[in-house]
């Protein structure tokens, strides 16, 4: 029998289930057997069943447990049935626990569409296809019928509503239903599960449209869609081999509470029970489930997913909405419907198919209704359905894509048939209007029947992706240039695309991934399907042909004929439909022929129109007869004398019934009358008069107004019936104010004719401001507006009229004039308006009142002028204090509406007039030696305290000398206490009187007040002494006695005694012990004090310490005290003290120069003074290495001390030696500081002798210290010593300290080197010279390396080949900085890289007129790549230089080589003349210089950008007339009485001369026309716009001369205007440049400002306070940098690579001291250790360092093996506590911080740490792993007292314990910066970042206010006065030549240049939008600034040709 490997249990639940009876709940079962004979026995056990008796234990899915498959099928956590037979029915149902933990999927494929990303569609249908989906799955292998119920139970009496899709598919087991469970566990992950779940896949065989039902593929939709429609659902399954049925239930409220008790949320279980058993529903909302289950009964296998909790809104719509919806569902299974051919109705029968078996049924249950049940197939409006039954032919085709992708399509074609498109409506998607949304313009032109729609949708294993649609491919689009089918065949084609599933789908099968992309990549072939077969030949042709065939055989079309020309359409709205436009004379339109000329009525128009046809028109370039869709039509409305206008409308909208007779009577009964005059009455009288003058607000009473016609007959619309609403007749009333700054309209109503009631306005009450009005009354027309009709005005009337001030209602105070104070006279300012705030005079009746609550008010007058004031108002009354009182102060005007206002006032007291002092008696006592206090107060008249400056009180005392003088300041009011020093007369033996005085100085006017005062004796001590009792007797000691005692003997019984002045002794109360204090000891005993005990005295011990020793008493007024010396003697011989006399310091092998002196002490230390010469006798000395050849003591009788000299020790180590002195039992030791001698070589301090690695330009990683040692190698501390370093001269050193000296220990620090030398191997010495001889130090070794951070050149790639045109965009630039090691370095702010480029090829030159751009920065782009994308090219050809510059710090910059380009000339765009014309005036006299059009022209080839281009183009021009009238038919001809003139073009230039109108030509006098050269080129094959010339044309020679000369001014002032507008325009540019920085600097200093004050709390932000707090907190950085912290001092190998990260030690940080020792220690063979990226950096090392450098290359380790940095702690399982720990366990790893490269540092440590804890101590350490290891294995612990547990168990012993940190030898992991310091670094960026934003706050507000300044200076305004002048000139000579005004033209060309750069200081582009399109006026202009000098553009206009040039 095996036990469980490790302590390893399972536990597994177990169902009794072998009868009825049985015990029905789950048994918990803890397996530690692994074998099934134990499992077996554990099972008896717990059910208590005799291990005789015969079951089987199963699966919940029927599986037997045998010993074969026992380890296989038992797992943990698993559930079990005790059954009689494998077959047996369960006698009740079981829980199944599961867990269904979201699949990692979840995690990488998150970011798909879900439902709710629906665009614009309801998503339901979508998310119930998904279960449709599954249950297609579930049912494809059914022999059968394969049947699919989609059940809505929205019947309240069945419970909550419910959604149910059954199918009659394989079925789930248990473990099929745990894996649908588990969130993203796809079919394809499934395949290595266990037992019974047998949906390992297999990809289904080829079948036509893919129809192969595998379309439930992620593990995601079905979970997606039931959640998306409810809260909750059951999954019911009964697999075909199973006897049970498997119920899940997942909720979200089960979900919600799970995570609210803290419990497992993806943990359930799965119930089992037998069919048709519904006992476990409990819930009444669940009812409808009883007939679910009850229909389970006879089914072999299936599937029910019930959805409850469905939101609201989804049931509305699934009610609501039946038919679209499952139109919809019908349209996504059309071909698994309907198979692979589709729906067709036509067909008479149709064939069975495997697809018939299909039957998806729709029903839905309501409360009371009868229920609705459909059948998908019987569905026949679904898209597909529509598409292959309008569709008269198909094309089939396939497309292979790159591996296993197949691509099935057809195409099919819906003609035109007569009238209209048969092309089916989508409503998701309407195509084109239908006959109702006729619009009242007419201006429409008929869509194409596809419209905006795409041409294929796509469907995915033959069910549809709805989202997804693809436009076209290339060979099925329309083409670009007009073929043998007209464009508009190409909308009348559908189609739909049919792929396997080797194309991705999102996981709720809404939208492709990759289909468009592969379909249109190169490599895709298309081949056509026929007969089934596929063809390889031209798709294109062959579609072109297809569609050819389809046109001529299908389409029935309208046929135009007599052809008039082609036309431009200017009144539509779309530019791009303006033109071309065929116009024709007649069509032929089913069977019937329309002419020009015939009356037609239109249909489906609002209103109805009857005219004339005039043209028809079909949009395109044709030419003769031709057949079309459609078109429009012209025609003339009639009568023609009452509308005067044109209508265009589509052909299909004329009535084609309508006779002639019809139109020609309506058109007679449409002639009627228009209205004639207006008739005003004023029914409610309130008459407005003319010129009349009424009041503010007065009622202008209703007006009833009638429109007549000339007969006087009213009338409320115009003639006619049909022209509905847009026809009637309106009255508009406008009331208009004229006021200074122009007119104003206050009121505007309009008025309709109700029928029953004429036209009536209410009457008018609102009418208030003053001034002159208008009443006008007008006639308009209905939605229009418009004041005139056929050509005349309508009716109207105007009334002029009056409005003034009315009578006063209001009044308000003004602006009262404070201080007021009791009796000083004030006056109160009133304000009185009429009843709309109108200023008013107050009436002689209205009586001012004045109240107030404890006050007396009078006034003397009031003034009743426009400026109301009531004078010399008086309050008396009482305020109580100084500083005043608030009053009410209620002011009342009778009579008025508005007749009170209340104010407050504060009323002060008036000036003092009397004294009050407390106490009043005028007899006072007081105690000699105390102050007496009076209080004071100084009142007015009234007896309120009062208050003035300088209010002072004295009181001047009299009777004895010396007395004080009291003072009290009462300028601030109140009652105050005067009172002063005390007042003390001496040697007073009794009571004394004095007198008092109290007056103020400053008012004479107040009486003063005298008191009389009795001065007490005082009571208080005078008198201190001190006694000592020896036995009976106290003898006194006096003051400054001196006392002789033993040393460190206790002076004991000292007493003291106080007095009064009287000589009487004191009682010593507690009050008077406190103050009682001695010197010679902190502490007092209290009570001793009261009974009169000085403390004990203790002696000094040296009696050189002599003891001052102070008794005092001090109070208020008295300080006394008594002192005494005590003097110590030396006591009994006890020690024995030595003394060096000198330096302690001898050097090796020399002898002691000083005396060493001993004295005999007592046990004080002090010196006995009665020895003799004999004690000598008594002297021993001994010490380790003396030599005492030389040694003597001698008697000192004078200083009583022996003297020893001729101390020498033997040669040996320096260092500390000690001697030992005895004297009869007493001894000392005395230590001597042996060093070392004379210097005799250098030594280097700690350097080792292997080359040291140092990167070049960086310094060495510790600094550089030389030693002086002496003969035996001890260093020697000689100073001064100068020390001389030796090199090569390729190496360049830079020292930190350049003073080579030795110091006073003999060394000498050189500092930290910074070594510059050539990659390789370089040595260095130092020499020293010492007394005429040279010392040497050994060879120093050095390693340089390359530095991998010092940027050395700047990479430049692009395309070379690309040629560079003029005004297009610079290939991509990709930069990159290269560094010393030839490496590209990363980690570079982009901002730090620019482009600079200028004109001119300036090598080596930077030129003054750069352009910079900055990098474009993108996420896709390569780490250390810096691209420069989209740049502009100037517009200007040339030769450019372009230079890349990296900023390497503010001074250091790195540039490129420059590169030399040449700018060409872009794509010839037009046809520009050399010299700008004149406009030409000319007529048809004989003179043929008068019929001169162009003398000279020489038109020039140039590209957009105004570059001449073209030099290799040959062609010709052909010149010709327009008129600038379109309806124009006179048209002026050239000599020779010919329309066109041709002139060659040669090399792009072309030469017109003598170019001349025939005489007599024909054309209208004064009339504009327009000469145009259009450019024919056969070798270009793209147009080129023509030159237009605008002429005058005369009758008359004289006009013409005059008009001439008038037009060459013309011309001459629109130049110098256009040069105006562009300069002031770019000023103004500059300016809303400027305020947009503004706008922006403030915006960011405020959001700082606001981010300041919340991090940093800073009390204010001025500059000056913000530079101070940044040096505050830079202050205190440097303080905690300084502080002293724990470091590594093992030497960090150098980085002479990117790849080298560096040694381990310096890698990581840990705080906490015991934690940083012990994990140091942990690692100490690994400290060392050198970490790098790669194994080649690592193999470099290991060959420089010669292997004896270890090393770790990242890239050679197991990554999938390492420690999850996020596991938990071992024992915490499922987030519970398996045991409660203590000593704070912690994962080591936890512990470290990393300074830089974390992710790499978490690999690096993850393989060395593992899994370790750090925990307190050992104990806590040895609890821990052994609760651990009952559940798990045990890491590796240590404790933070120094202790380790391998992971093995072992502990104890040395190996095992950490030493302390000193003996770690620096190998020890530094401590990180305190959290203060991240602190300080955020607070200093964000104040830094503050104050830049401050400054350049500042200077853009400096140069916005001189740009404003600027533009208002007097030159700017003379020049606005002249641009003034030249407009209006330019005006007066427009008008005489009868030319339309320039304005607007010339406004339209002053658009600036935008400037190319990205990095230019430009406005936003919306901004530089509205500054380049918006004209400005005159008023508007300013003058250019010198602030920015910016290259402008000056284009200038001529009128006459319109064409533009730059100068």
């Amino acid at each position: 029998m095996a036990a469980a490997a490790g302590g390893r249990a399972l536990t597994v639940f177990l169902y009794d289930r072998r009868q009825e009876s049985a015990d029905t709940g789950e048994k918990v079962l803890k397996c530690l057997e692994l074998t099934y004979e134990g499992f077996r026995r554990a099972a008896c056990q717990v059910f208590g069943i005799s291990c005789e008796e015969t079951f089987v234990i199963t699966t919940t899915n029927r599986k037997e447990i045998t010993d074969e498959n026992f380890n296989e099928l038992v797992q943990d956590g698993r559930t079990f049935y005790l059954l009689q037979s494998v077959d047996q029915s369960l006698s009740s149902a079981t829980k199944e626990w599961i867990d269904f933990l979201p699949h990692y999927d979840t995690l990488v494929k998150s970011g798909m569409y879900e439902y709710y990303a629906s665009e614009g569609q309801n998503p339901l249908p979508f998310a119930l296809a998904e279960l449709v989906d599954n249950s297609l799955s579930a049912t494809s292998r059914n022999i059968g019928v394969r049947r699919i119920q989609l059940k809505l139970l929205f019947d309240d009496t069945q419970g909550k509503p419910a959604v149910a899709v059954i199918d009659n598919g394989r079925g789930m087991t248990s473990k099929q239903l745990n894996n649908w469970a588990v969130y993203r566990l796809s079919k394809f992950t499934r395949q290595g599960e266990s037992e019974s779940d047998h949906s390992g896949y297999i990809r289904p065989p080829a079948v036509p449209r893919s129809l192969n039902s595998d379309i439930s593929y992620f593990g995601v939709g079905g979970k997606q869609a039931v959640f998306f429609v409810g809260q909750s659902v059951r999954m019911i399954s009964k697999p075909a081999d199973s006897q049970d049925v498997h119920e899940l239930v997942l909720s979200k409220e089960d979900f919600e509470q799970k995570e609210k008790n803290k419990e497992s949320i993806y943990r359930g279980y799965i119930k089992n029970r037998k069919p048709t058993d519904s006992s476990h529903i409990v819930n009444d909302d669940d009812r409808f489930l009883f007939n679910l289950i009850m229909e389970e009964k006879d089914k072999e296998s299936f599937t029910a997913v019930v959805i409850t909790g469905v939101q609201t809104d989804h049931v509305q719509y699934l009610k609501n909405s039946f038919h679209l919806w499952t139109r919809q569902l019908a349209h996504i299974y059309h071909y698994y419907i309907h198979g692979p051919k589709g729906n067709e109705i036509n067909l008479e029968m149709k064939k069975a198919g495997a697809f018939k078996n299909i039957d998806i049924e729709v029903s839905m249950f309501e409360k009371g209704k009868t229920p609705k049940i459909v059948n998908l197939r019987e569905i026949t409006d679904d898209m597909q359905t529509l598409y292959i039954n309008t569709a008269a032919d198909s094309f089939e085709f396939k497309a292979h894509v790159e591996g296993d992708g197949i691509v099935e399509g057809i195409i099919r074609y819906h003609p035109f048939l007569y009238d209209k498109e048969t092309y089916p409506e989508d409503p998701c998607f309407p195509s084109r209007l239908t006959d109702e949304d006729g619009d009242e313009e007419c201006y429409i032109i008929e869509k194409g029947a596809r419209g905006k729609r795409p041409i294929f949708e796509c469907f995915w294993n033959g069910r549809l992706i709805p989202y997804t649609t693809v436009e076209d491919f290339e060979w099925c689009a329309p083409p670009k240039k007009r073929g043998l089918t007209p464009i508009e065949c190409y909308n009348r084609i559908s189609g739909a695309l049919f792929t396997n599933d080797k194309f991705q789908v999102s996981t709720n099968k809404l939208t492709f991934m990759d289909l468009e992309l592969k379909l249109k990549d190169k490599n895709t072939l298309f081949t056509r399907i026929i007969n089934g077969q596929e063809q390889r030949m031209k798709i294109d042709r062959e579609f072109a042909s297809w569609l050819k065939d389809c046109h001529e055989k299908n389409d029935k079309q309208i046929k135009f004929t007599l052809f008039k020309g082609i036309i431009t359409r200017s009144e539509l709205a779309s530019k791009r439909m303006q033109s071309p436009w065929s116009s024709y004379s007649a069509i032929e339109w089913d069977g019937r022929t329309y002419k020009a000329g015939q009356l037609v009525k239109t249909i489906k128009t609002l209103p109805i129109y009857y005219g004339s046809i005039k043209t028809f028109f079909l949009y395109g370039d044709h030419d003769g007869d031709v057949y079309a869709t459609g078109g429009d039509v012209q025609i003339a409305l009639e009568p023609n004398a009452l509308y005067d206008e044109t209508k265009v409308i589509p052909i299909c909208k004329l009535d084609r019934l309508v006779s002639d007779k019809a139109v020609k009577k309506y058109i007679e009964e449409e002639m009627a009358k228009l209205p004639d005059r207006l008739s005003v009455t004023w029914p409610e009288g309130d008459e407005l008069l003319p010129n009349d003058i009424k009041q503010a607000g007065a009622t202008i009473g209703a007006l009833r107004i009638e429109i007549l016609n000339k007969k006087g007959e009213a009338m409320q619309k115009l003639p006619g019936t049909s022209h509905g609403g847009s026809k009637k007749l309106l009255v508009e009333l406008k009331v208009i104010l004229h006021s200074p700054g122009g007119n104003k309209e206050i009121i505007s109503h309009i008025s309709q004719h109700g029928g029953k009631w004429p036209y009536w306005f209410k009457k008018m009450e609102n009418i208030n401001k003053l001034g002159t009005y208008t009443l006008k009354l007008q006639v308009v027309l209905n939605e229009s507006n418009a004041d005139t009709y056929a050509g005349r005005p309508l009716p109207s009337k105007i009334l002029k009229f009056n409005i003034i001030e009315g009578k006063p209602q209001k009044f308000s105070v003004g602006l009262l004039d404070p201080p007021f104070r009791v009796g000083h006279p004030f006056s109160i300012p009133l304000d009185v308006q009429d009843e709309f705030g109108h200023a008013t005079h107050l009436t002689n009746d209205v009586v001012p009142v004045l109240e107030a609550s404890g006050l007396t008010l009078q006034y003397e007058e009031i003034d009743r002028g426009p400026n109301c004031v009531i004078k010399d108002v008086i309050a008396k009354g009482v305020v109580n204090n100084c500083q005043g009182k608030n009053f009410t102060l209620k002011i009342i005007l009778p009579g008025l509406k508005e007749d009170s206002q209340v104010l407050k006032m504060k009323l002060l007291p008036g000036p003092p007039q009397q004294l009050n002092v407390e106490p009043d008696s005028d007899v006072l006592k007081i105690e000699n030696g105390k102050a007496f206090p009076f209080q004071v107060k100084v009142l007015d008249e009234f007896g309120n305290i009062t208050a003035q400056p300088k209010l002072i009180v004295h009181c001047k005392f009299s009777g004895a000398p010396d007395l004080p003088v009291y003072a009290v300041d009462c300028s601030n009011g109140g009652p105050n206490m005067l009172t002063g020093p005390i007042l003390h007369v001496q040697n007073i033996k009794k009571d004394h009187t004095l007198k008092a005085r109290i007056e103020i100085p400053s008012c004479k006017n107040v009486p003063s007040l005298e008191k009389t005062i009795k001065l007490i004796p005082s009571s208080r001590v005078a008198k201190l002494q001190i006694f000592s009792v020896g036995g009976e007797k106290a003898i006194q000691i006096k003051d400054q006695d001196e006392i002789n005692w033993i040393a460190g003997d206790i002076m004991q019984n000292l007493i003291f005694q106080m007095y009064d002045e009287g000589e009487r002794e004191k009682i010593i109360t507690p009050a008077l012990a406190e103050k009682i204090k001695v010197n010679w000891t902190p502490k007092i005993n209290k009570e001793q004090i009261i009974r009169g005990l000085l403390p004990d005295v203790k002696v000094p011990k040296s009696v050189n310490d002599v003891l001052y020793c102070l008794v005092t008493f001090h109070d208020d007024h008295v300080s006394l005290e008594s002192a005494f010396t005590v003097r110590p003697l030396a006591d009994e011989p006890k020690h024995i003290k030595c003394k060096i006399k000198g330096p302690n310091t001898l050097q090796m092998g020399e002898i002691l120069q000083s005396e060493i002196e001993i004295m005999i002490t007592d046990q004080h230390g002090n010196q006995i003074q009665n020895l003799t010469s004999s004690c000598i006798n008594s002297l021993g000395i001994s010490g380790n290495g003396l030599d005492k050849s030389d040694l003597t003591t001698n008697w000192q009788q004078d200083t009583q001390t022996i003297c020893v000299r001729g101390i020498k020790f033997k040669p040996g180590p320096p260092g500390i030696k000690e001697l030992c002195f005895a004297w009869r039992e007493f001894s000392q030791f005395l230590i001597l500081n042996l060093i070392a001698g004379p210097p005799d070589k250098l030594e280097l301090v700690d350097w080792t002798e292997e080359p040291v690695s140092v990167t070049n330009g960086k310094m060495l990683q510790k600094p550089l210290v030389v030693q002086l040692c002496d003969h035996w190698g001890n260093p020697s501390s000689e100073p001064n010593v100068k020390i001389n370093l030796i090199k090569a001269s390729n190496i360049k050193i830079m020292s930190s300290n350049q003073l080579y000296k030795t110091d006073e220990n003999g060394r000498a620090n050189l500092g930290v080197l910074a070594i510059h030398a050539p990659k390789g191997q370089h040595t260095l010495q130092l020499k020293a010279l010492y007394n005429k001889s040279t010392l040497h130090s050994p060879v120093i070794k050095l390693n340089v390396l390359p530095d991998p951070d010092k940027p050395v050149y700047l990479n430049v790639k692009y395309d070379k080949n690309v040629p560079f045109a003029a005004g297009s965009t610079f290939p991509d630039f990709m930069i990159s900085v290269i560094s010393e090691d030839d490496n590209i370095i990363k980690n570079i702010n982009p901002g730090r890289i620019s482009m600079k480029i200028w004109e001119g090829d300036c090598r080596g030159i930077l030129s003054q007129n750069v352009t910079t751009f900055s990098c474009t920065t993108s996420k896709d782009d390569d780490e250390g790549f810096f691209y420069f994308r989209n740049k502009m090219i100037p517009e200007r050809m040339g030769t450019y230089s372009i230079q890349f510059a990296f900023a390497i710090d503010k001074r250091n910059t790195l540039t490129s080589e420059q590169i030399i380009i040449e700018v060409v000339p872009n794509e010839p765009a037009q046809l520009v003349p050399r010299t700008l014309p004149s406009t030409p005036a000319v007529t048809n006299a004989r003179a043929p210089c008068s019929r001169t059009l162009v003398k000279e022209l020489t038109l020039v080839i140039m590209d957009e950008y105004k570059n001449c281009t073209g030099s290799y183009l040959d062609g010709r021009i052909v010149a010709k007339i327009k008129s600038s009238i379109q309806k124009d038919t006179d048209i002026p001809l050239f000599q020779g009485d010919t329309s066109t003139v041709e002139f060659p073009i040669h090399r792009g230039t072309v030469e017109v001369e003598a170019l001349v109108l025939a005489e007599n030509s024909p054309g209208r006098d004064s009339t504009e026309y327009i000469l145009v050269f259009e450019p024919v080129i056969p070798a270009l094959n793209r147009h080129l716009e023509p030159y237009c010339l605008s002429f005058m044309f005369y009758n008359d020679y004289r006009r013409q001369q005059k008009m001439a000369t008038l037009t060459k001014e013309r011309d001459e002032l629109s130049q110098k205007i256009a040069a105006y507008r562009n300069v002031f325009a770019t000023a103004n540019r500059i300016l809303a440049e400027l305020k947009h920085k503004a706008q922006e600097a403030e915006t960011k200093e405020s959001d700082l400002k606001n981010e300041l004050k919340s991090l940093v709390g800073i009390p204010q932000t001025n500059l000056q306070y913000v530079e101070s707090l940044i040096k505050e907190k830079k202050s205190e950085q440097e303080i905690i940098i300084k502080q002293p912290r724990r470091t590594c001092t093992l030497a960090n190998y150098p980085k002479g690579s990117q790849d080298v990260l560096g040694k381990i030690s310096h890698l990581a940080q840990i705080e906490d001291n015991e934690a940083a020792k012990v994990i140091s220690w942990h690692l100490a063979s690994d400290m060392d250790c050198v970490i790098t990226l790669t194994t080649a950096a690592a193999r470099r090392i290991f060959d420089e360092t010669q292997g004896r450098q270890q090393v770790l290359p990242l890239d050679s380790v197991y990554k999938n093996h390492l420690t999850d940095w996020n596991r938990p702690l071992p024992h915490l399982r499922n987030g519970k506590s398996c045991f409660k720990p203590f000593g704070n366990p912690v994962f080591a790893r936890n512990l470290l911080t990393f300074p830089e490269h974390t992710e790499n540092c978490q690999i690096v440590f993850g393989n060395l740490l593992g899994d370790t804890i750090i925990i307190d101590n050992l104990d806590a350490a040895n609890h821990y792993r052994k609760e651990v290891v009952k559940i798990t294995h045990c890491p590796t612990l240590l404790t933070r007292e120094g202790d380790r547990i391998r992971s093995n168990g072992k502990f104890g012993g040395l190996q095992n314990k950490a030493p302390p940190m000193d003996k770690l030898r620096g190998m020890v992991f530094g401590a990180p910066l305190p959290q203060r310091y991240n602190v300080l670094s955020a607070q200093i960026d964000l104040l830094q970042q503050y104050h830049t934003a401050v400054v350049r706050l500042n200077k853009v507000k400096t140069e916005l206010e001189w740009q404003e300044q600027s533009i208002q200076t007097s030159d700017t305004q003379k020049k606005k006065e002249e641009l003034a002048e030249l407009e209006n000139n330019l005006k007066i000579i427009e008008k005489e030549l009868g030319m339309s005004s320039s304005g607007e033209c010339t406004k339209s060309s002053l658009q600036q240049k935008e400037l190319g750069s990205d990095d230019s200081p430009n406005p936003p582009k919306r901004m530089r939008r509205e500054t380049a399109k918006r004209p400005y006026s005159s008023e508007e202009w300013v003058s250019p600034s010198p602030l920015k000098k910016q290259q402008q553009t000056v284009t200038t206009t001529s009128e006459a040709n319109g064409t533009s040039r730059k100068k």
